[in-house]
């Protein structure tokens, strides 16, 4: 599986203020097969129970910044990116959930429903609550606790 060392790219995480520890790294490899997406997210909000862990939507979204106002202050990230106007989860946006383990979570998971230009400049996010990959449009997955910017 060779890759194109240009085709490459990554978001920088940072929580909002309810949650402004929260820090990390998402990177983005594409291959011939598609893109291999790796999420490295520290300090996220812990599950009291310690028979269950948390849950957490991720999305990249058509915005291309992590601005917003009192309601929202992700608000400017906009909505999942769905150019192919699809429902969800099958936006282009639409990526597997965030676990939570201890505070920490690590991800790798290959995607081939996008390029990589295809989503630089934009917000990729995360949500305080677990998709339920039914509710139009964009998954019920609760107010957005984290958020970066996808560049080369």
């Amino acid at each position: 599986m060779f890759t194109n060392i240009f085709n490459n790219a990554k978001a920088i995480i940072k929580g909002g203020k309810k949650y402004p520890k929260i820090d990390g790294i998402v990177t983005f490899r594409e291959t011939k097969n598609g893109v291999i997406l790796t999420a490295k997210i520290y300090n996220l909000p812990q599950s009291k129970d310690k028979c269950t862990g948390r849950f957490f939507g991720f999305h990249i979204h058509e915005g291309n910044s992590c601005s917003g106002n009192l309601n929202d202050e992700f608000a400017n990230s906009k909505s999942h990116l769905n150019s192919t106007n699809c429902p969800h989860p099958f936006h282009i946006g639409d990526l597997p959930p965030l676990v939570e383990n201890n505070g920490y979570c690590y991800m790798r998971v290959l995607i081939n429903k996008f390029k990589i230009k295809d989503i630089l400049g934009k917000a990729i996010i995360i949500h305080d609550s677990a998709d339920d990959f039914t509710s139009q449009p964009s998954g019920n997955s609760g107010n957005k606790i984290a958020c970066g910017i996808i560049e080369k």
